[in-house]
């Protein structure tokens, strides 16, 4: 474990719900010094000592400008799209693609980084076939979704990138994140009032509240484990189970009414991507065995607490897919 003080942190993705989230939290902390963001977006709540700068993923001139100036000690990586969140399931990997390749490029030249923690997810263990369960953080990665490769991709950057240097680099894996505010298919699914399951089986899945996810980050990014790390929200439930607890209507599936359901639910606004698919059909498990160990917490929401935290929301609040226009460089 390495603690730092007096540090200067840049956080990618600062616009969206959790990089607002974030800077909040490193406000009220201590031992950060100063604090430097940017996003396509701006941020989603007040933020008092942050700086933000609104930047597309593609322009590398105003990421190095910002880096040279801030000279961060720590970066804190959430330039992450999750398809059918913010933008659609192809703009989703052009733009974390891009925001990767631009901030990597120009943090290598920054002499104060010591560190980057990165936002991935435990999408990259895949489902099915032969790999476990529940997946640790000793699991090979093996995805089998879209999501899940872009995640896979995003972590073989950054060893790329900083491979030889003295950058650590911690990878947080993390459940699906769910909750009102939380722009994610799997929440829009979850709201809807009839939800489809898997009746032939009971899968289970894991989610973590948003809260705990920004925790998570910011205490990676004092502590600086330099290790993948899973953050799950303890005691999975099954879908049908969850449904239930929103008293939503369950609607039981079998084959081919799937392809189906996943075009009716697309109009109603809930798009159903593939790693959600993957949750409804195989569940989506993962343990730590080193969330304790590097960071000396665990979640604070269970999986149960955090669906409760969902449905009590009384409207859904949904981020239209980004235009193409948006996506140019």
């Amino acid at each position: 474990m390495t603690t730092t003080s007096g540090k200067r942190v840049l956080v990618t993705g600062m616009g969206s719900q959790l990089g607002s989230l974030v800077a909040s939290e490193l406000e009220n902390e201590s031992w950060v010094a100063d604090i430097a963001g940017f996003d396509i977006d701006p941020p989603r709540r007040r933020l008092d000592r942050s700086r933000f700068h609104m930047i597309h993923p593609t322009d590398v001139v105003s990421h190095a400008a910002v880096v040279k100036e801030f000279n961060p000690h720590v970066i804190v990586h959430l330039g992450v799209w999750e398809p059918d969140a913010r933008a659609n399931p192809k703009q989703a990997e052009l733009l974390t693609q891009q925001s990767a390749e631009s901030l990597f490029t120009v943090a290598k030249r920054a002499s104060a980084l010591e560190h980057i923690v990165i936002r991935s997810g435990v999408e990259v263990y895949g489902r099915g076939g032969d790999r476990p369960k529940t997946p640790d953080e000793a699991t090979k990665m093996r995805p089998t979704s879209q999501y899940g490769r872009m995640l896979m991709y995003l972590e073989h950057a950054a060893d790329r990138a900083f491979n030889g240097t003295r950058v650590g680099i911690t990878s947080l894996r993390l459940a699906p994140v769910v909750g009102p505010h939380v722009p994610s298919p799997l929440g829009r699914l979850l709201r809807l009032p009839m939800v489809p399951f898997n009746a032939l089986r009971g899968p289970s899945f894991n989610l973590l509240h948003e809260m705990d996810a920004a925790r998570a980050f910011v205490l990676a990014a004092q502590r600086r484990p330099g290790t993948p790390i899973n953050i799950v929200g303890a005691d999975p439930v099954s879908g049908f189970s969850a449904i239930v607890r929103g008293r939503r209507v369950p609607v039981p599936l079998i084959g081919p009414e799937w392809v189906i359901t996943r075009r009716i639910t697309h109009l109603f606004g809930a798009p159903v991507p593939e790693h959600v698919m993957e949750v409804l059909h195989h569940g989506r498990l993962a343990s730590s065995s080193a969330c304790r160990e590097h960071l000396a917490w665990e979640p604070e929401m269970s999986t149960g607490d955090v669906l409760d935290a969902l449905y009590s929301w009384e409207g859904v609040v949904r981020t239209p897919p980004r235009q193409a226009w948006d996506i140019a460089s």
